[in-house]
């Protein structure tokens, strides 16, 4: 089994961080740790505990101590930005941060997961949004950044199914023209389906429970679920029986990462290093 490499760590070594509550569990430091090596970059990324309603003083120390860089997890996405100088469009159209970089005096907050979503159906799919039909189940913040991203790509429909209607019609409306509230009978119609809510995410009350029944799926549909723990979810698991190619959330996580360090570094990320790396971590558990 592969190991996670060791960066040796000197006083010029240049420091990145993921800040979280919990954090402990987070991959990001082995992904961006396994680029840092392959690159032969003397940076280093460690993970911060960061309290609930810390997050804009974990930025201003970040600022103190020359952090050049931080991920941002739950439950901090939206509280980073007022320590924010400079959001990019995406990041203010979502009211949402999880990748902050510094450049001088200024802070720089950016949203990299739609883009990563992107990046990784084309990874694991070689597929193209663009004139697609496209299914998001869920209307949170993972939700809102795939819908905008798809948008973004061309996609012809976006329906967005939710239990609560309200919050389905203001996800939808970052898709514009293209968005639509729908239930799951709508759902043989999508040559994609996103599962972007929590069921099915191991230690929840729902984790054998799936988003939706699987019947309504079209056979060869894509189906992408944001979950990676467990690695193959029941959505997962029905939906390859039912015929549909299958997809977990780690390849979002690394393209997500990988674009972040793409901001930090100015160096193209390397995908294959970091993903060898994530595969080996994830074999441990």
């Amino acid at each position: 089994m592969t190991s996670s490499p060791r960066i040796a760590v000197s006083g010029a070594t240049r420091v990145v961080g993921v800040i979280g509550d919990p954090v402990a569990h987070s991959l990001s430091p082995i992904i961006h740790n396994a680029g840092f090596f392959e690159l032969g970059l003397d940076w280093v990324c460690v993970a911060f505990p960061t309290l609930r309603g810390e997050a804009a003083a974990a930025v201003q120390g970040m600022r103190a101590l020359g952090i050049e860089g931080l991920s941002v997890t739950m439950p901090h996405k939206a509280a980073v930005i007022e320590a924010i100088d400079v959001l990019s469009e995406t990041a203010r159209v979502l009211d949402a941060v999880n990748c902050v970089s510094r450049s001088a005096n200024q802070v720089f907050g950016h949203n990299t997961d739609g883009d990563g979503f992107l990046a990784a159906m084309r990874a694991e799919f070689d597929f193209d949004p663009a004139g697609r039909v496209c299914a998001v189940l869920g209307a949170g913040g993972a939700a809102r950044s795939v819908i905008l991203a798809l948008k973004h790509a061309g996609a012809s429909e976006i329906l967005v199914i939710n239990r609560t209607p309200e919050a389905a019609a203001t996800a939808a409306l970052l898709a514009g023209d293209a968005g639509s509230v729908a239930q799951v009978e709508a759902l043989p119609r999508a040559d994609l389906v996103v599962n972007a809510t929590s069921v099915g995410m191991a230690g929840t009350g729902s984790a054998l429970g799936m988003p939706c029944d699987p019947s309504w799926l079209r056979k060869n549909c894509f189906v992408a679920d944001l979950i990676y723990h467990p690695a193959q979810t029941q959505l997962m698991l029905a939906a390859d029986q039912h015929g549909c190619q299958v997809a977990n959330g780690i390849s979002m996580l690394i393209h997500q990462a990988a674009l972040a360090f793409e901001v930090w570094t100015g160096e193209k990320a390397p995908v294959d290093a970091m993903t060898r790396a994530v595969q080996a971590a994830v074999q441990k558990h």
